[in-house]
């Protein structure tokens, strides 16, 4: 059985121009049936960002009136200089070369009480390699710094928040 090709030469087809089709993104969902997946369209919010510090534990009685107040990162102090003197002050106190009560107002009570527990741990003061900052909102900085101890490359871990005009060292973590 063998089959041979059709061909109709007098075949013709139409099109319509689809330009001068009227779209406005809604005919997909004129169905009633699909009108309740439509995906709902969300306001764009334009408020700045808000702040938040590390959740503290106040003991005894607290007043708002001396609550820590959110800074702007417009009115703090260039970051890749502060992050990179609290770094190295860091390194020195883990060397045991440094008072921990250097950074004492730099950093939240929580880090401090961290730095003076690790104060002379390391044997060797390691030397700062690179930097790297993000802010992921305004007066919020997390930073990488990479620091070299003899062969071996270790990563220190910050966290700044703006609070009362000053940087605050929330977090601080060498990995």
């Amino acid at each position: 059985m063998t089959t041979t090709a059709h061909t109709d030469d007098n075949l013709t087809l139409l099109t319509f121009p689809i330009d001068n089709y009227p779209h406005t993104g809604d005919e997909d969902w004129l169905h009633p049936l699909l009108e309740i997946f439509k995906p709902r369209q969300t306001p764009v919010n334009t408020s700045p960002a808000k702040l938040y510090l590390i959740p503290t534990h106040y003991e005894g009685e607290f007043d708002l009136d001396f609550a820590p107040e959110p800074t702007s990162a417009a009115d703090l102090p260039g970051l890749l200089d502060w992050v990179g003197r609290l770094a190295h002050n860091v390194v020195e106190i883990w060397a045991g070369r440094r008072s921990p009560n250097q950074v004492a107002q730099l950093c939240h009570y929580t880090v401090f009480s961290e730095l003076v527990r690790k104060s002379g741990s390391q044997k060797l003061i390691g030397h700062i390699r690179k930097i790297h900052i993000q802010e992921p909102l305004d007066g919020i900085c997390e930073a990488t710094i990479t620091v070299r101890y003899e062969n071996r490359l270790r990563s220190i871990v910050l966290r700044l928040e703006g609070l009362d005009n000053r940087w605050l060292c929330t977090v601080l973590t060498l990995l």
